[in-house]
């Protein structure tokens, strides 16, 4: 998995090279990720406890889905394949953009766009990436990301 390539880009989010995962991160350069927030409809939102195989924020709770965009996919295109490699579901109908971080050391040095999508579930979690994935109060988990929780990355 370390060896897989992605897009490496500069400050303004365009295109340089291709380089191994393991590099990019090492190296601290450029590159994109996607982040999706799954709600059901109490609004509660679906967190996924990373595997504690995973190289970065392993055992830490983190987003619905999320992982690196592919050389030549879109941020949308990385989205839909995420969701549906970690959880196991179909979201494109209900799939939207909200917002895009930019590349910093906070965010791994990844531009990082984050969508929302509504679904109630079952899922399917991927094994090799999840251990577990739990429904969560949005207050709750607000509190939590306020106070500096060191279970969530």
């Amino acid at each position: 998995m370390n060896q897989e390539l992605i897009p490496v880009v500069d400050a303004n989010d365009q295109f340089i090279e291709n380089k191994p995962r393991r590099e990019v991160h090492t190296l601290g350069l450029r590159h994109r990720a996607v982040h999706i927030l799954v709600f059901n409809d109490k609004n509660q939102l679906f967190l996924q406890k990373r595997a504690l195989t995973k190289d970065i924020n392993a055992g830490l709770w983190d987003t619905s889905a999320a992982g690196h965009v592919d050389a030549d996919e879109s941020y949308a295109a990385c989205a839909h394949r995420e969701t549906i490699e970690e959880l196991g579901v179909c979201v494109d109908a209900t799939l939207t953009f909200l917002f895009k971080l930019p590349a910093k050391p906070e965010t791994g040095m990844e531009f990082v766009q984050v969508y929302r999508c509504r679904h109630n579930g079952p899922f399917s979690l991927e094994a090799d990436e999840i251990d577990d994935g739990q429904w969560f109060d949005i207050h709750d988990i607000s509190q939590r990301a306020a106070s500096d929780d060191t279970s969530l990355t």
